[in-house]
């Protein structure tokens, strides 16, 4: 009778592997001795990286190695009674490696589709904008937030309001108060609101 590709495999796994568990099983025990997680993590970290660097190279070969034991971690009460823990860790370490590679290939098309699109520019600001938006800058964060979007987007104050999430009368406050601040800084003096 042949066996399944499944059993097959299986028995590739057990033939590759060294035997994960140091001395015999307890007399009686449906279990073999389980390793500890310890002790398999120093000896298959360094083949764990060599299968980590062939399938995904050298950059990120530690991060998939340092996944997969992860994984392994989580789960060594299940893992460390399987017939091959090393097999099964190598398998995760493959399939995250894999996936790591088809990430970065999506991410890289991706990237190349928006380089290939036109890119919006924007007019550098002429010098009195650009010192006023340097001043707004150094107001406190909601009064700079009040008048970049009131100023600069044009927004009426209950958008603004709206956007910040407070009231229009704090909307208000806060636009009152940066106009205040900025016409010190700049040596101005205040328009009407």
């Amino acid at each position: 009778m042949t066996k399944s590709p499944r059993e097959q495999s299986r028995d590739v796994i057990e033939l590759i592997d060294e035997p994960s568990r140091p001395g015999p099983s307890p007399a009686g025990s449906d279990f073999p001795t389980t390793e500890s997680f310890e002790d398999f993590y120093r000896r298959e970290l360094p083949r764990l990286l060599v299968l980590a660097r062939a399938l995904a190279g050298d950059f990120a070969a530690e991060d998939v190695v340092q996944e997969s034991m992860l994984v392994a971690y989580r789960h060594w009460s299940r893992i460390g009674r399987l017939a091959s823990p090393a097999g099964y860790v190598r398998g995760i370490c493959s399939h995250k490696a894999v996936s790591l590679v088809r990430r970065r290939l999506s991410e890289r098309r991706a990237l190349r589709r928006l380089a290939s699109r036109p890119v919006a520019s924007v007019e550098p600001l002429a010098g009195e904008a650009d010192r006023f938006w340097a001043e707004v800058r150094r107001l406190p964060r909601r009064q700079a937030q009040a008048t970049a979007l009131f100023y600069a987007l044009d927004l009426p104050v209950s958008e603004v309001a709206n956007t910040l999430g407070c009231a229009e009368g704090t909307v208000k406050a806060h636009l009152s108060r940066a106009r205040s601040e900025l016409a010190v800084r700049l040596g101005t003096t205040e328009e009407p609101s």
